[in-house]
């Protein structure tokens, strides 16, 4: 028989490797772009299309989002993330054909709905497929793989042209659609849908019948049939003032406040625009183009080792420890290296030194990747609860859209007008505002189950707390009475 963790380990696989192409997408402006430039080039770019080419990922991630968050909830989550990897796959062979910029945008947009479909879908996928214990190293082994495949574009666009890399960045593509045929359905989406014995069948297949996970799943058939006695059928408008409505309930807006928060942490901290732009950046810092290649690759092998070691350490610290004591020391990182550029340009400190602020900000990737990039996109997969999870998905799925969008399109202007320093150091000042925010806001999530975190978000304490404070189990009380009472007034 195979162990639990082994068919958890296989199913959740397809979302790496997905999540390894989007890596890859991210970071083929390195290769892409400095081409697009070069004299002899059958396709040509300035820096205004140069930007729209890396950013238009940002802008297709909206209606990938949109796409995602609603054919989730009405056609489960194995069907959704199959279909929303094909525009990506198609997106990559029509940038292989391209003979002109708008079919290399065409490309890149349908890749950039692939990236924003199934960034929020892949983590919902973790979340209901692995059990608590595992559930954190397989969150954030997501990073990981964007950083691996960033890293891989990077050393494939240095041996190949851009159109083999375009080919070859499609077989992670391939794969994944490989696996995700073979899944079971999410059991918690056939538990929302009253399929009780389907949604047995698959939690069983993918948790085991231990004592632990026959519990767990119990208590959330149990939550799901008195939710649906307790909903009855809307109207079209209905349903859209019932979307509404959710910004009013607690256990939807503060979930949404800490993903919005945490995602706008997670693009200061350059995940999407040092990939994209790492040979410009550190070229100017060491000011040799030829060089550069390999610093890249240096930075990209240690961002990767950092992001595989937060696996690790998720699974021995707690999330809030982790990210506020890695978060606040990249801050500090990040000024003193900014500082230092600031200096050289000014000529008060040698230029003589590149592998100064080099190594710096290898300590502040490596920090960063060590819990401001991971993390918030493990809430992503956790603090919403299943009501909610379509609909939150969309709205952070949209913020997200942005900031990458914006972070794309202005950053090589940045880079050109307040240079390096100037440009991470605007950076640097957002991410010490959200990391204080969330020091306020987020809860902690390590092994608690999705309907405790759900239950946290409703009643302001976890299960074991609860039983512990007369004052919450008289409001969950009232709560489940005033729920029905509505009910009978409807």
């Amino acid at each position: 028989m195979v162990a639990p963790f082994l068919k958890q380990f296989y199913a959740v696989s397809a979302v790496w490797v997905n999540m390894l192409a989007q890596g890859m997408l991210l970071s083929y402006t390195t290769s892409l772009l400095p081409a697009l430039k070069e004299p002899d080039s059958p396709i040509r770019a300035d820096i205004h299309t140069a930007s729209w080419l890396a950013s238009s990922v940002g802008v297709a991630g909206i209606p990938g989002f949109l796409l995602s968050s609603s054919l989730m909830d009405l056609y489960g989550r194995k069907i959704t993330h199959f279909i929303v990897i094909l525009p990506g796959a198609i997106g990559w062979l029509m940038i292989y054909f391209a003979t002109n910029i708008p079919t290399l945008m065409v490309g890149r947009i349908l890749g950039g709905m692939s990236t924003g479909a199934t960034v929020s879908l892949g983590a919902v996928v973790i979340g209901e497929y692995s059990s608590p214990k595992y559930r954190g190293i397989f969150l954030n082994l997501k990073t990981a793989s964007v950083c691996m495949g960033g890293m891989l574009i990077h050393i494939l666009g240095h041996f190949y042209h851009w159109r083999s890399v375009a080919m070859m960045a499609l077989a992670p593509n391939i794969f994944a659609l490989i696996i995700i045929y073979t899944w079971p359905e999410s059991p918690a989406w056939l538990a929302s849908k009253k399929q009780y014995e389907q949604s047995k069948i698959s939690f069983y297949w993918l948790r085991g019948q231990s004592e632990e996970s026959i519990e767990e799943l119990e208590k959330m058939i149990r939550t799901q049939k008195l939710k649906t006695m307790l909903t009855r059928k809307v109207r079209y408008l209905e349903s859209i003032a019932e979307f509404f409505k959710k910004f009013t309930k607690k256990d939807f807006v503060k979930p949404l406040i800490i993903i919005l928060v945490g995602s706008l942490l997670l693009e200061m901290c350059g995940r999407h625009l040092f990939p994209a732009y790492a040979l410009q950046i550190i070229g100017e810092i060491t000011g040799s183009k030829s060089q550069s290649f390999y610093y890249t690759l240096a930075t990209d092998v240690i961002i990767t080792a950092s992001a595989v070691s937060s696996s690790i350490l998720v699974k021995i610290m707690k999330r809030r420890t982790l990210l506020f004591s890695t978060g606040y020391a990249a801050f500090f990182v990040l000024m003193i290296v900014c500082t230092y550029l600031f200096l050289v340009s000014k000529e008060i400190i040698s230029k003589d030194y590149p592998w100064i602020p080099i190594g710096l900000f290898v300590i502040y990737f490596i920090l960063a990747n060590l819990g401001c990039t991971p993390i918030p996109l493990a809430l992503l997969g956790e603090v919403f609860p299943l009501a909610h999870r379509g609909t939150g998905s969309a709205v952070s799925g949209i913020w997200m859209s942005l900031c990458l969008m914006l972070s794309l399109q202005l950053t090589p202007h940045m880079l050109d007008s307040i240079k390096v320093y100037g440009t991470f150091a605007v950076f640097g000042i957002v991410i010490g505002i959200t990391l204080t925010i969330l020091y306020f806001m987020m809860p902690e999530t390590k092994d608690k189950t999705l309907q405790e975190i759900e239950d946290y978000f409703n009643y302001g304490k976890f299960e074991n707390d609860i039983d512990d404070d007369p004052e919450v189990k008289i409001k969950m009380t009232k709560n489940d009475l005033d729920d029905n009472v509505n009910d009978r007034v409807r």
